[in-house]
């Protein structure tokens, strides 16, 4: 297929693709997605081989949140039954981070939902980010606490911050149909603010909410022109008790054509598959590991991920190998740019569901059903609301 042969071309060549070809890409039908995988394959082999990173959210404070992102479950007056409590200890975070960083994980995404943080909020965060880095050497923490005022990235990065995550979501012209509470100007100035005060910026999107081809196109080649060091997509989890709860348009096939979009659109750059991927993924996840060089290990921030011990059996199970900590996850150009993600001192955070760090909710679980549901239809099975880990006496899955 000659696009695609065009998209890998230009993805060794860090060259961005038209937005028709973009298009093209999801427009691909089921019987070629396979072929799409490959040629995107090709760009994710070239720019980070094998490799696959790993990453662990801590929940610093669940719920209460006064915004209403439509897709989330911590959201103003949400009616989804999920944990709720207010921010953790030092020393609870940095237990919870140390089950991921057991399991494999070299990344702590540290995620508080609510529109932003006051500056006691900042000062509660920095003593956090101490405690988990004077017990985990050379262990990156991303910050993913929703809108920043002046100065506080700065602040951050002082404490020992390596990042800061703030998703765009979805496209500008249909933002205000998902959230009315803030801007989606508000979203990029925040991820600018990330950039100036020398974090490694991370910022991605959620699919699945009812956008069309060209709104993901538009978020994508936004993010691109961001420049953030990390991408992760997220695909919308329809939990209920929010205003998306019947949204269930994704396939695993349309998954794959998103993320191999993405790939091409930033060949060099981390893209991370966050929330969702038990969802609609299902038993396609090994295949999307050919296109993301990056996932998040065990539960998400209110819903249940897979098992930590199937995710690397899955990692290896498909002939790939789990990025150690002394390796450098971004290729040395990005790393010598001053984005600083690749290394292991440096990194950009990843998935969150809420106002604050603005991507989807969470993963889910597997589950176990009597009958196989037609690929389209709704899977609440695979949904179920985390009740164990950080804000919990039971232990975390990692």
């Amino acid at each position: 297929m000659d696009l695609l042969n065009t998209l890998v071309d230009k993805g060794l060549r860090r060259e961005l693709p038209t937005r028709e070809e973009a298009l093209a890409v999801l427009a691909t039908s089921d019987d070629d997605v396979l072929d799409v995988v490959a040629a995107a394959g090709k760009v994710r082999r070239h720019w980070f081989g094998r490799r696959v990173k790993l990453n662990y959210l801590v929940n610093l404070k669940s719920g209460l949140c006064p915004e209403d992102c439509s897709y989330c479950s911590q959201r103003l007056g949400s009616s989804t039954g999920i944990l709720k409590y207010t921010w953790l200890k030092p020393e609870q975070a940095s237990q919870a981070a140390a089950a991921g960083l057991a399991g494999g994980a070299k990344r702590v995404c540290l995620v508080a939902s609510g529109r932003g943080p006051t500056d006691r909020d900042v000062d509660r965060v920095a003593g956090t980010i101490k405690a988990i880095k004077e017990q985990n050497e050379g262990v990156e923490v991303c910050a993913c606490l929703g809108l920043l005022s002046d100065g506080q990235a700065e602040r951050l990065r002082e404490a020992g911050a390596d990042a800061y995550n703030h998703n765009l979501n979805t496209s500008e012209s249909t933002y205000g149909e998902i959230t009315t509470t803030h801007t989606y100007a508000d979203r990029v100035d925040t991820v600018n603010k990330a950039h100036a005060a020398g974090l490694s910026a991370c910022s991605g999107l959620i699919a699945g909410m009812g956008e069309s081809d060209e709104d993901l196109v538009d978020v994508v080649f936004s993010l691109r022109a961001l420049d953030p060091d990390s991408v992760p997509v997220n695909f919308l989890i329809p939990v209920e008790g929010t205003p998306l709860a019947a949204e269930w348009n994704l396939t695993p096939q349309r998954c794959l054509r998103i993320l191999a979009m993405v790939r091409f659109v930033c060949p060099d750059i981390e893209v991370r598959i966050a929330g969702g991927r038990e969802v609609h993924l299902r038993s396609m996840q090994p295949v999307a590991l050919h296109l993301a060089n990056s996932i998040f290990l065990g539960d998400y921030l209110t819903t249940e991920g897979q098992a930590g011990k199937a995710d690397l059996e899955m990692i290896a199970d498909a002939g790939f190998e789990v990025e150690g900590a002394d390796q450098v996850t971004l290729p040395e150009h990005r790393v010598h740019a001053g984005g600083g993600c690749g290394s292991h001192a440096e990194a950009g955070c990843g998935s969150h569901e809420d106002a604050g760090c603005g991507s989807h909710e969470g993963g889910g679980v597997c589950g176990t059903a009597a009958a196989v549901p037609a690929a389209n239809e709704p899977r609440t099975d695979l949904v179920a609301v985390r009740r164990r880990g950080a804000g919990t006496d039971l232990a975390p899955n990692a």
